[in-house]
C-alpha cells in the first residue's frame, strides 16, 4: 500500500507499517505506533477494519484460486504479515506464483526475508504507478505470463494514489495487460459520509505520514469496474463480500469496500 520508492525515515509514519501494527505484525517504529493508535483513539474500530480487510482478501484469493487462477500480481502488499497471497493460495495450489510490489524499504526487506526459499513468489520494489517499469520487470517475468489468466489485486493502495496521478488511466493500463478471464480485486476505503470534523482529522493523520490518503465514495469505486463482469455480490463492504466463519466479527466505523470482477 505504499506507492513511492524513498529512502527509510523511522521518524515518519508509513501507511504499511501502521497496518503492519495494526495487525500485530512486528514491522514498524514508534512513529507508525503512534501514529495508528492516534488513528485508533478518533475511530474506534480502525484495528478490526485492518483485519477485516484481510480477512477479505484471503476469501478474494481463495476464489480466485477456485477459478483456475494461478498466478496473482500484488501492486502496494505492503508489510508481510500472517496470511499473504503467496500463503493462501500455494496453500491451496503449492504451483502457484506471486509477484508483490511495494516501494516501502522495510516492506520489501521483509518480503525478501519472508521469501527466501520459495521459488513461486518474488518482492518487486517499485513504484506501482510506473506500469511499464513493473510490467516488464525481471521478476514479473521470470514468475508471471501476462499471456494467461491472472489476479491483480490492488488492496488497500488506490485511497494512496491521489486524483492528480489518475488513478483511473492506472487501472485501466495495467487491465489492458491482462489476458481475459483474469481477474481484479480492488478494496478502499471510504470517509465521504463523515462530517468535516472527522475528515479533516483523518485527512491531517495520514498527511504527516509518507502517503497521504484521498477518499472515494463506492460510486467511484464501483465505477472502476465498468466493463467488466462482476463477481456477485458487487461492490459492497468488504465483510459482506462471501463471508466465512472464520472471520474477525467486526461492525465497520470505516466503511471498506471492495469488490472482484472478471476480465472478459
Amino acid at each position: 500500500m505504499t506507492l513511492h520508492a524513498h529512502e527509510l525515515d523511522p521518524h515518519r509514519p508509513n501507511p504499511a507499517r501502521m497496518y503492519d501494527y495494526y495487525l500485530g505484525g512486528f514491522h514498524n517504529f514508534e512513529a507508525d505506533r503512534e501514529a495508528a493508535e492516534a488513528a485508533e483513539a478518533a475511530f474506534p474500530g480502525v484495528k478490526a477494519a485492518a483485519r477485516a480487510s484481510r480477512d477479505f482478501l484471503r476469501r478474494t484469493v481463495r476464489y480466485m484460486i477456485g477459478q483456475g487462477i494461478d498466478q496473482f500480481l500484488d501492486l502496494g502488499s505492503g508489510v508481510p504479515t500472517v496470511g499473504n497471497v503467496h500463503e493462501i493460495a500455494q496453500a491451496v495450489n503449492p504451483d502457484a506464483r506471486v509477484v508483490y510490489v511495494d516501494a516501502e524499504p522495510v516492506a520489501v526487506h521483509a518480503s525478501e526475508t519472508l521469501l527466501i526459499g520459495n521459488s513461486g513468489a518474488a518482492i518487486l520494489h517499485a513504484d506501482i504507478r510506473h506500469v511499464d517499469a513493473v510490467l516488464g520487470a525481471p521478476e514479473v517475468e521470470r514468475l508471471l505470463d501476462l499471456r494467461r489468466p491472472l489476479g491483480l489485486i490492488m488492496a488497500s493502495v488506490l485511497p494512496h494514489i491521489p486524483e492528480s496521478d489518475d488513478p483511473d488511466r492506472l487501472i485501466a493500463r495495467y487491465l489492458a495487460a491482462l489476458a481475459p478471464g483474469s481477474y481484479l480485486m480492488i478494496s478502499h476505503g471510504s470517509i465521504d459520509d463523515f462530517d468535516d470534523t472527522e475528515t479533516d482529522l483523518i485527512f491531517s493523520l495520514y498527511r504527516a505520514s509518507t502517503s497521504p490518503i484521498t477518499s472515494r465514495t463506492r460510486e467511484r469505486i464501483a465505477s472502476w469496474f465498468d466493463g467488466l463482469d462482476l463477481v456477485e455480490p458487487g461492490v459492497v463492504v468488504v465483510t459482506h463480500w462471501h463471508p466465512d466463519t472464520g472471520d474477525t466479527p467486526v461492525k465497520l466505523r470505516l466503511p471498506h469496500y471492495g469488490a472482484v470482477a472478471r476480465v472478459p
